[in-house]
């Protein structure tokens, strides 16, 4: 398994990274909270990922595996999501109840961000299809074999709890969590180098 290459994805495989990645947040707590109904979550994910992954690409960042069965995208050490362009994204695509715990939340992801330089996984997900046969452990590798190897930590924020035991394994420790209103649970996590 460990032979699969990581491809990095450019902007013309930026649709098809979507595409997967709307895909592997079907199920998800969080984001079916943002986007409960199918049909608004089918609408309006892919522009809030547009949104999302827009950094990943310009710092080829954005990987992907397998034909795109899975996608990790990822920020090096000082540099940052486009805060308005999210922002912007979010505004446009939830509904105005859910706003002010969405920005509630967003206040308490940035207090547990590491101020020092790191790699920020910004999200990772796999076609459902393709989940359990270690490609998220692949793709994880690529980007953490980097951490390792100049000593920098790596940070994400887990939407899913059935997923902390898998960034466990690679390392990551759980912070907290993030929570407002009756949004489900957010979990912040850091690894340091090995």
């Amino acid at each position: 398994m460990s032979t699969i290459p990581t491809n990095t994805a450019t902007a013309s495989d930026k649709q098809q990274v979507i595409d997967t990645l709307v895909l592997a947040f079907g199920a998800d707590p969080f984001e079916r909270w943002l986007y409960n109904d199918p049909r608004t979550y089918l609408t309006n994910f892919p522009i809030f990922l547009d949104a999302l992954t827009t950094r990943a690409f310009e710092t080829d960042n954005a990987y992907y595996i397998d034909d795109y069965a899975g996608a990790a995208l990822w920020l090096p050490p000082n540099f940052y999501l486009d805060e308005e362009l999210i922002i912007a994204s979010l505004t446009q695509t939830i509904n105005k109840q859910k706003q002010t715990d969405t920005f509630a939340i967003m206040e308490q992801m940035d207090r547990y961000h590491p101020h020092e330089p790191h790699w920020y996984l910004v999200i990772i997900g796999m076609d459902p299809l393709k989940q359990g046969q270690g490609f998220g452990a692949i793709l994880l590798q690529h980007t953490l074999a980097l951490c390792d190897r100049d000593r920098a930590p790596a940070y994400l924020e887990s939407t899913n709890p059935k997923n902390i035991s898998l960034y466990e394994r690679h390392g990551f420790k759980l912070l907290g969590t993030i929570q407002a209103g009756d949004a489900p649970p957010m979990f912040p996590m850091l690894r340091k180098p090995r």
